[in-house]
């Protein structure tokens, strides 16, 4: 009767215990039926004493965690789901349960290892029990061997493909896990767990369209699921829309109000909206339930005009005292506490923070800089005048985008706030899909391999060229929201893509935003990225990337004179009229005095200097790494003739 009839389960269950009090199971079935119908606090006081006097009933403990959970006690829920599993292993159930509660929980690693064990015991064959032992233990490459050989014998085997496509997420290889779901799905449209990981992989494409409509599907079922609110909020955020991913965010932390993930992420949505007090609340409140939890302590410092107290300060210090926190969340502290010291002129141990948290994060990186000279090296020999002569015409022409690029922190938020501003301009985002593209173009199946990009465009004919101008417009139009006609496209790294721009849309406008090679490079050193920039975490990389920045450019600037306009941050600091009368004239667009007033724009940022750009143009940033020159030796020999030529161009780049 339970599922139906919850009601009548416990007239039932309550007629049982009248006549044998304290029955076990009828006590079990009775709490069942009050969860069932929506009491779960009820469920908990019924199940605690059961679970104490039964203490190796994994039922017991399977029923009170789910009941915790649906009661808000996330924490408590866990403990009393891990208790059950050590009970009897093959709960696939709980397994999924606490998968999703560790990771709402901040425990990544331990959400893994609880979804391979699900995985594994979720079936019987005995193939597909190694495998998911493999995946559990972190042996990949067995498990993908395993998973192979059987799918050769077995290709409609659904589990083994779900299986194979873990592998490839756990991997990094999103495209092929994501065509291993879909055909999943083809088979077995009703196979949940699947169309969750699909979402997922769509998510982590930044596929957020086809993300939300495979999480409707998921929610329809199972409305109150906190993964699946989990994922829409965040794939909200990713299309921008920030106002709706928050109106996702608060009932589900009033539901489930002890995940410090959730906090951080709400977070991240209240600050791109402007709530800087709201935002600051919310990090706080991760902080509150997980004190080690280094990304909340760096989303604090990246609001940039945050100031830490001295209790913060000896929180941090506590925490990295600590010898058994992550790798990730100790980068995080260290970056953070640089931060602080910063902001108390205690320049020495700043660096030291800094320096202390770029080294640990590079461990975890490969990025390869002689890989990025040899890039930019083919670049320069492949776009001559007289390809681009050959190519005339070739690309759409929709002159719709503004590409923003150069290195980050070299002032491009500034720009973008200020073009944003004109009744004409988009702002959007750091976009992926230019480098997505170029991505697919290279062909590299694994990161050892060579790239065919940039040389493979030489075989582009006209209609490839201009399909993939059109594929970039559509690729990107979910992000545009007011039917402005021009929108921005801030990504920094498309600056290696210059000559696929002009190539495949003629008509955009290409601002390169600079700065002093030491201003930016420090900058860079200074700030945690999420992701993409792998060469700011060593001063000898960042130098060489800025001086290979800078020949790249200036091979544009004499293969295609004028087609890039480029701004220097400090001119723009020091006369703004002049420089945004300049970068509208290039635009084709009359000037418009709310461009200088660009710090009354309440759109949506979403970038490191997000609160900086919400105040009037500030000189206070343009020297500040002249405090932490005793240590930058590295980065001046490897910048070398650039650093001097600045803001020109040495002679022989």
């Amino acid at each position: 009767m339970l599922p139906t009839r919850p009601d009548l389960a416990e007239a039932q269950a309550r007629a049982i215990l009248e006549a044998v009090p304290n029955h076990p199971a009828a006590v079990l079935l009775l709490a069942r039926a009050r969860r069932y119908q929506g009491d779960a606090g009820q469920a908990v006081a019924l199940l605690e004493p059961l679970a104490r006097s039964q203490p190796k009933w994994a039922a017991a403990h399977l029923d009170l965690g789910l009941s915790r959970i649906e009661a808000g006690d996330s924490r408590g829920g866990e403990r009393a789901l891990t208790q059950a599993v050590k009970l009897k292993p093959d709960l696939s159930a709980a397994w999924g349960v606490l998968a999703q509660q560790r990771r709402m929980l901040g425990d990544s690693a331990g959400a893994d290892e609880a979804q391979a064990r699900q995985l594994g015991c979720a079936i019987a064959d005995p193939v597909l029990m190694e495998a998911g032992a493999a995946l559990a233990g972190g042996q990949l490459a067995v498990a993908e061997h395993s998973l192979r050989e059987l799918l050769k014998a077995r290709p409609t085997e659904v589990a083994a493909i779900r299986m194979l496509a873990e592998v490839a997420t756990r991997l990094g290889r999103y495209e092929d896990a994501e065509g291993l779901l879909v055909r999943c799905l083809e088979l077995a449209p009703g196979f949940t767990p699947a169309r969750h990981n699909l979402a997922i992989v769509l998510y982590r494409q930044t596929k957020a369209a086809l993300a939300l409509a495979e999480i409707e599907t998921l929610l329809a079922a199972d409305a109150a699921n906190p993964s699946y609110r989990n994922l829409q909020a965040a794939a909200l955020s990713q299309l921008g829309e920030y106002a709706r991913a928050i109106e996702v965010y608060e009932p589900l932390l009033a539901d489930y109000p002890i995940q410090p993930k959730g906090w951080m992420s709400y977070g991240h949505a209240l600050k791109t909206l402007g709530r800087q007090d709201d935002a600051i609340a919310a990090y706080r409140q991760a902080l509150d339930q997980l004190p080690s939890l280094g990304e909340a302590w760096w989303s604090l410092a990246n609001l940039k005009t945050f100031r830490f107290s001295d209790a913060d300060l000896a929180s941090m210090r506590s925490q990295l005292a600590r010898r058994d926190i992550a790798d990730e969340d100790r980068f995080h502290l260290e970056f953070s506490l640089g931060k602080a010291l910063e902001d108390r002129a205690e320049y020495e141990a700043s660096f030291a923070s800094y320096a202390a948290a770029n080294a640990l994060r590079k461990q975890t990186l490969d990025y390869d800089a002689d890989e990025t000279s040899a890039h930019l090296s083919r670049s320069r020999a492949l776009f001559t005048p007289e390809f681009f002569e050959a190519r005339a015409g070739f690309g759409s022409p929709a002159p719709d985008p503004i590409f923003i690029l150069g290195l980050p922190r070299a002032g491009s938020t500034l720009i973008e706030q200020i073009l944003a501003s004109h009744s004409q301009i988009e702002g959007t985002m750091e976009l992926p899909d230019l480098p997505a593209i170029a991505k697919r173009l290279g062909g590299r199946s694994r990161r050892d391999a060579p790239s065919a990009y940039p040389d493979m465009l030489a075989n582009l004919d006209a209609d490839a060229a201009r399909a993939l101008g059109e594929e970039y417009l559509a690729r990107t139009a979910p992000q545009r929201k007011l039917g402005r006609p021009l929108f921005i496209d801030k990504m920094p790294n498309n600056y290696a893509h210059v000559g696929l721009i002009h190539l495949i849309l003629p008509n955009a406008r290409i601002i390169d935003a600079r700065r002093h090679p030491l201003g930016c490079c420090f900058s860079g050193f200074k700030q945690h990225f999420a992701r993409g920039q792998g060469f700011t975490y060593d001063l000898t990389d960042l130098g060489r990337y800025y001086a290979d920045y800078v020949a790249l450019m200036a091979h544009f600037d004499a293969v295609l004179p004028g087609r890039v306009h480029r701004v220097t941050y400090e001119a723009m600091v020091a006369d703004p009229e002049t420089q945004v009368r300049a970068l509208l004239d290039y635009c084709g667009l009359p000037f418009e005095a709310g461009c200088l007033k660009f710090y009354e724009n309440d759109r949506a940022v979403r970038t490191a200097s997000s609160e900086q750009v919400r105040r009037p143009i500030f000189t206070d940033g343009l020297d500040q790494w002249k405090h932490y020159e005793p240590w930058l030796g590295p980065l001046k020999l490897a910048l070398g003739a650039v650093l001097e030529a600045y803001p020109g161009v040495p002679a022989t780049t």
